[in-house]
């Protein structure tokens, strides 16, 4: 009876080894996959903060009625570019903009250069010097850059940076904005740009972008 009972007691002993050894791989599983876990959410958050860091190419425009913005917009997205709007602490109403009327705001700047100094709501845009390309959009106003952008050109450094002009029109050409912008700028790799017109298809714009020299 006692050598009956030492064999039970023996083969209780033998099961709760095997269990405990089977809860114990149990969890070493366990935590492993949860250590897997943490570091693919680690490594994806990582590779999220690079993509959001990366971008090297900055979109900057004015526009006075939109058609500019469109055609930045649309530079941003082929080039993966950020954007930066050039705004007046006084913006450019409608009745401002009428060029036929010599008394609108645009005539009398136009007339009268030194009325051209138009305050911007902020001039340096954030991470200013990470950025080794800078596209500069603007409306032709009377053959040259709307002045709008003056400030922004004369306050920042261009240094290092390749400067890509590109206006909007309704029949005038690029002429020499861009080239009296990058004398006005003193700095930067200047490349030839791009006239468009006030409702250019975005095709037209992708294409042009495409064939751009852009790292």
């Amino acid at each position: 009876m006692k050598k009956l009972t030492s064999i039970l007691l023996a083969l209780v002993l033998v099961f709760s080894f095997a269990a405990c050894s089977n809860n114990s791989s149990d969890n070493s599983n366990t935590t492993s996959s949860t250590s897997q876990a943490a570091d693919t959410s680690k490594s994806t958050d990582e590779n999220t903060q690079n993509s959001n860091t990366s971008s090297k190419i900055l979109v900057v425009y004015y526009s006075a009625t939109g058609s500019t913005k469109a055609v930045a917009e649309t530079i941003a997205d082929t080039s993966g570019a950020d954007l930066f709007e050039i705004t007046p602490v006084d913006p450019y109403t409608s009745d401002d903009l009428n060029w036929t009327d010599d008394n609108s705001r645009v005539s009398v700047e136009h007339n009268d250069e030194s009325k051209r100094d138009v305050p911007l709501t902020k001039t340096t845009p954030d991470n200013w010097a990470d950025y080794d390309t800078v596209f500069i959009g603007y409306p032709i106003w009377w053959g040259i850059a709307a002045w709008p952008v003056n400030n922004f050109v004369k306050g920042n450094d261009f240094s290092g940076k390749t400067v890509i002009p590109f206006c909007t029109s309704t029949s005038s050409g690029l002429g020499q904005s861009g080239d009296l912008l990058a004398d006005m700028a003193g700095t930067g790799n200047r490349q030839d740009g791009e006239r468009f017109s006030s409702g250019a298809s975005s095709s037209k714009v992708e294409s042009w972008v495409n064939g751009l020299d852009l790292k």
